[in-house]
């Protein structure tokens, strides 16, 4: 579904070929002037491209022909441009002028290629006038008897008979014989063209009496991107997928298609098609702008929920970042204290009084430092788990929208919703506040934490990163968050992937795996010479 949605999104690039194949036949046209037969060639294949692109020029062209063999007495010639002025009143729904001229055409007085032309043009006339008759049955057994007659006197290895006799074959409910057929003839085209494309939809009216519907939608797709290939804006492909889309559920497909169906229709002047189209375009545009009020709706209150959790993220951050502010204005006052103490002890061998008064005042910068670490750690714990907190809910909004989504049949924002990139990127974002905070609290933290390790085992931290998992995992440890379950939590792994990092790093240890856990948590302390 995904690429016939680009298809059409596309399909002025390739009305634009279309276009410039159209100006060099023109052109070939023009160069062909005085000589009639290359004339009369030219503007019958202009007729037949136009045909199904723009119905307008195609009646200049068979009118032109038409014109041309009266001019040139070619009886041949104006039969055939009369059929096909006839095949075009029917695209355009104009069915009294289609039959006015074919009653003026005797099958019994034209040759073999003619009446195959003219049978076949009949059996499509009423076929199209069929469903705008009150008398719809009438019209259906005057277009099969025509269709009867057409097949008679076509070869049965042709094509063309193959592919008429697929649809008697449909209409009579035999869809395996029909099937077997078309999938004959569909095996042997290779291109996307629009044979491939009438052969597609055939075998998506087979899957569509047998309700076979992933089947029918997958034929209908296959059609409608040969058309659209081909520029054909006369076709019937899209409106039939847009019906089956809006039965599936798939709103935002169908609108897409019958919006498409619409704009060929109109192009093209098919009035038939057209019809067709307005039939069901209104309903599928009023569920397409309920479903669309609906996702508005939603996204609205996902973007107030969010707004409200991202604003307690910041003020959470503004909280941890004064935290470290007062942090930082105790560690400047015991700098300060201790470069008195260094005086002090400079003044030791002047009197034991003296050294008794120091060592009190050291005491009690020891029991500040204590203090002031603490209080260090309890806030940075503080503030992880607070993080840790609103990871959980976003996590849990999500999965409920999920589950509304899920009852109102929304895929394309179920699709939204199930994404983890809010998530991601709400870790991603803790992990650097939190690498940022710790490291500006211990700052020679990777450094002492390598001396602990054997040198052909140390950490190298990549120039993108400023604590990878490992360091981590011990800078948790050194905050005072041993608890395993507590660390998987935070880091978003599992109990082994912790468990794993944990003891591969001890294996790295220059000393007993016990003794390295005790010397992790003296790193970054203030020692007192």
């Amino acid at each position: 579904m995904n690429s016939l949605l680009k298809h059409i999104q596309n399909k002025e690039a390739y009305a634009e070929q279309k276009k410039n194949y159209l100006l060099n036949l023109k052109k070939k046209l023009a160069d062909s002037a005085g000589n009639i037969k290359p004339t009369y060639e030219i503007q019958r294949e202009l007729y037949n491209i136009y045909i199904s692109y723009e119905s307008d020029s195609a009646i200049v062209y068979a009118k032109k022909n038409v014109n041309l063999a009266i001019e040139q007495n070619m009886d041949f010639w104006r039969i055939e441009s009369q059929l096909d002025l006839a095949a075009f009143y029917l695209t355009g729904g104009m069915y009294l002028d289609a039959d006015s001229l074919l009653r003026q055409i005797k099958p019994t007085r034209i040759d073999h290629y003619l009446r195959i032309k003219y049978f076949d043009t009949k059996q499509k006339f009423y076929r199209f006038y069929a469903f705008q008759h009150l008398e719809h049955e009438k019209y259906i057994a005057l277009s099969d008897s025509y269709r009867d007659s057409l097949l008679s006197i076509l070869d049965t290895a042709s094509y063309h008979f193959k592919m008429v006799y697929s649809e008697k074959l449909i209409d009579q409910d035999k869809s395996e014989e029909a099937k077997k057929i078309i999938f004959g003839m569909i095996k042997n085209i290779k291109e996307d063209t629009h044979e491939k494309a009438m052969l597609a939809y055939s075998l998506a009216n087979v899957y569509k009496k047998e309700d076979n519907l992933e089947k029918q939608r997958m034929y209908y797709i296959i059609s409608a991107i040969c058309d659209i290939k081909n520029a054909i804006k006369e076709n019937a492909s899209s409106r039939a997928l847009a019906s089956l889309l809006y039965k599936m559920g798939d709103i935002e497909g169908a609108y897409a298609c019958i919006r498409s169906s619409m704009e060929d229709a109109k192009f093209c002047n098919a009035r038939f098609r057209s019809y067709e189209a307005s039939q069901i375009y209104p309903i599928i545009e009023a569920s397409y702008q309920d479903n669309e009020r609906e996702k508005r709706k939603i996204l609205g209150t996902f973007l107030v929920v969010a707004s409200i959790l991202s604003a307690l993220l910041v003020t959470a951050v503004i909280f941890v970042y004064r935290q470290k502010q007062r942090i930082n204005r105790v560690r400047q006052e015991l700098y300060s204290t201790n470069m008195k103490l260094r005086e002090f002890n400079d003044k030791l061998h002047v009197a034991n009084e003296e050294l008794i008064r120091v060592n009190q005042e050291v005491s009690s910068m020891n029991k500040k430092l204590s203090e002031a670490n603490q209080i260090k750690e309890v806030y940075i714990g503080h503030f992880l788990d607070l993080c840790a907190t609103y990871i959980d809910k976003l996590e849990r909004y999500q999965s409920t929208i999920k589950k509304l989504i899920m009852g109102d049949k929304i895929n394309q924002l179920l699709r939204l919703v199930k994404s983890h990139e809010m998530i991601d990127h709400e870790v991603q974002e803790l992990y650097n506040t939190f690498d940022t905070t710790f490291l500006h609290l211990f700052p020679d933290f990777i450094g002492d934490f390598n001396s602990l390790l054997r040198p052909e085992e140390r950490i190298e931290v990549k120039d993108s990163e400023k604590l990878n998992t490992e360091l981590r995992i011990f800078a948790l440890i050194r905050l005072g968050i041993s608890d395993t379950a507590k660390l998987a939590s935070f880091l978003h792994y599992s109990l082994n992937t912790i468990y794993t990092y944990r003891a591969k790093v001890r294996n790295k240890a220059i000393m007993d795996k016990d003794e390295f856990d005790k010397m992790v948590m003296k790193i970054g302390q203030i020692r007192i010479t």
